[in-house]
């Protein structure tokens, strides 16, 4: 009977869950405990996904990010390969990852090959083998490469559809147009009052606006989390004859200085720039796609010239740069489920099973908790432990 827990009184809708967000991160953990309770999902754009999400180039990389984003991606993966009914298929496609270093940062791969040898197999590559797999890079350029043969792109709209679309077969509601202007505790319920008019009130309010999650929480008087949005350029532009795109991987320096993969008939590239910003609606800097240009023209063959198209998008970190997802510890009810970075999508399905059982029993999925995570690596209350050299930089 969940579709019909929800009752109008004076413009007042009440539900089990309100959740603030309608990107990646709100729609995964809303589809999760939509399973067995009401669900209401605000989202202050005419759409979804309208933010980070929908400009997101995402992939799976099980590479990527520090330990706790690794253990969140692998345990992401049978979700992935295997989604249930009302996702697309498939979700991922192969698109083998390329990290490359030039002279000079060899070491700093070596590193990195050892750091993620706990969660995938990598293949190490002289300069020549790299030149087999991306026959991009001007002669000695590359010191040393290394292969993830298992990462594959993410099919983003199949992903987050299937999540919406999950959530409002299992009943949940869906507003768009929703922006919170004001939210209130009373009784041990939140009440949250769009800016058209109408509330909606619950026992457990889930925070994951993205972006804007601190200002959620100053909202509803709870103490923010540091969330600091990074804005991201790419774009893309037509390989010079005698380039097949189709031949290009996804290819990432050791150094973040940029990335690049094909994208139909053209490439599609970024400076992997993270120039703070404030909550908005991201714009291009045309000197980041100017020095961008510079970069892969020095280390590639590619001979930028002019670009196609070109977008902007909000990557959002706390200082540790892992997700916060859990109770605040001052405020009943209020779940923190924020800080996903650039990781979101990857590893959307192992954190929203994860916050969902945080939500009804306070525990850690068993089978993630094998993988070795625990609440406390995820919880608010690290935040205020941290010094200066917990934080990667």
């Amino acid at each position: 009977m969940r579709g019909h827990r929800c009752w109008y009184r004076h413009r007042m809708m009440s539900f089990d869950a309100i959740v603030i967000g309608g990107g990646i991160a709100g729609v995964s953990i809303g589809y999760e405990l939509s399973a067995d309770r009401s669900v209401c999902l605000l989202e202050m754009e005419d759409q979804l996904a309208f933010h980070t999400t929908g400009r997101s180039v995402a992939t799976f990389l099980e590479s990527y990010g520090g330990r706790v984003v690794r253990l969140l991606t692998t345990g992401s993966r049978a979700f992935m390969e295997d989604p249930p009914d009302g996702f697309g298929r498939p979700l991922l496609t192969a698109l083998a990852l390329l990290w490359v270093a030039p002279h000079g940062e060899a070491q700093d791969l070596r590193d990195m090959a050892t750091s993620v040898g706990e969660f995938v197999t990598m293949q190490t590559l002289t300069a020549d083998e790299v030149d087999e797999v991306a026959p991009v890079f001007r002669p000695g350029w590359v010191a040393l490469g290394l292969l993830e043969p298992g990462a594959s792109e993410i099919d983003v709209a199949s992903l987050h559809g299937g999540y919406a679309g999950g959530l409002q077969r299992r009943g949940g509601a869906v507003r768009t147009r929703a922006g919170a202007v004001a939210i209130t505790r009373s009784d041990g319920r939140w009440t949250v009052t769009d800016r058209q008019g109408q509330s909606y009130e619950a026992p457990v309010l889930v925070n994951a606006a993205g972006a804007w999650c601190d200002q959620i929480a100053e909202l509803a008087g709870v103490r923010p989390i540091g969330i600091q949005p990074l804005r991201r350029t790419v774009f893309t532009f037509a390989p010079p004859p005698g380039i097949n795109s189709g031949r290009v991987p996804l290819v990432g320096d050791v150094g973040a200085n940029f990335y690049f993969k094909k994208e139909g008939a053209h490439i599609l590239c970024s400076p992997a720039d993270e120039t703070p910003s404030p909550p908005c609606d991201a714009k291009v800097e045309e000197i980041d796609v100017a020095r961008a240009i510079d970069v892969i023209n020095a280390a590639t063959t590619f001979n930028v010239r002019s670009i196609r198209s070109s977008w902007a998008g909000l990557r959002n970190f706390v200082a540790d740069r892992s997700p916060v997802a859990g109770f605040d510890d001052n405020a009943e009810g209020f779940f923190w489920f924020a800080g996903q970075g650039g990781y979101g999508i990857q590893i959307a399905p192992a954190l929203a099973q994860i916050g969902a059982s945080i939500v009804r029993t306070g525990e850690m999925p068993t089978a993630l908790a094998a993988r070795g995570l625990d609440i406390a690596m995820l919880g608010r209350a690290r935040l205020d432990r941290l010094t200066a050299t917990d934080v990667r930089q």
